[in-house]
């Protein structure tokens, strides 16, 4: 069975897939393990690549599917960026690249970052990438062209 990747609007990475079963699965780096090779998760395995490789983004201070409660149902949040005093920085909210960034997946990310109170949201499918960054008193947002890298944060 072969793997026929999506082309991304990200650099390419020499990412290891590996077959099992006749399931295709992505080694995270991040959580050092195999994972089924979903649309959304070859989306989420580039953009960690891009936030790492291209943004300067330390490993060590990114969470992958982190839980939260919102409205007492547990929900979670695909990337997780932190500061080195461990304050939320970004939450990223990733979709498969046949999902279109939509209002109602814009709100889906904001409801997250309701309860992270994070300065930055990102939300990607592959090929769109929005990037607001947060301001919390104020309950307005500006959208950026680019993503800073992680010192300009």
């Amino acid at each position: 069975m072969a793997f026929t990747p999506t082309a991304l609007n990200l650099p390419p990475y020499p990412f290891k897939i590996t077959l099992k079963d006749n399931r295709h699965f992505i080694f995270d780096e991040i959580r050092k393990k195999h994972l089924v090779l979903t649309p959304e998760e070859w989306v989420r395995q580039h953009f960690i690549q891009f936030l790492i490789l291209e943004k300067k983004f330390p490993k060590t201070l990114i969470q992958i599917e982190g839980g939260l409660n919102l409205n007492q149902l547990q929900k979670r949040s695909d990337i997780v960026i932190f500061n080195t005093s461990g304050e939320r920085l970004m939450v990223i909210e990733c979709k498969a690249p046949s999902v279109n960034i939509t209002q109602a997946v814009f709100d889906q990310a904001s409801r997250y970052n309701s309860v992270y109170k994070a300065k930055w949201l990102v939300v990607t499918n592959g090929l769109k990438h929005c990037y607001a960054r947060i301001d919390h008193i104020e309950e307005k947002f500006q959208f950026s062209p680019e993503l800073p890298q992680y010192l300009e944060l």
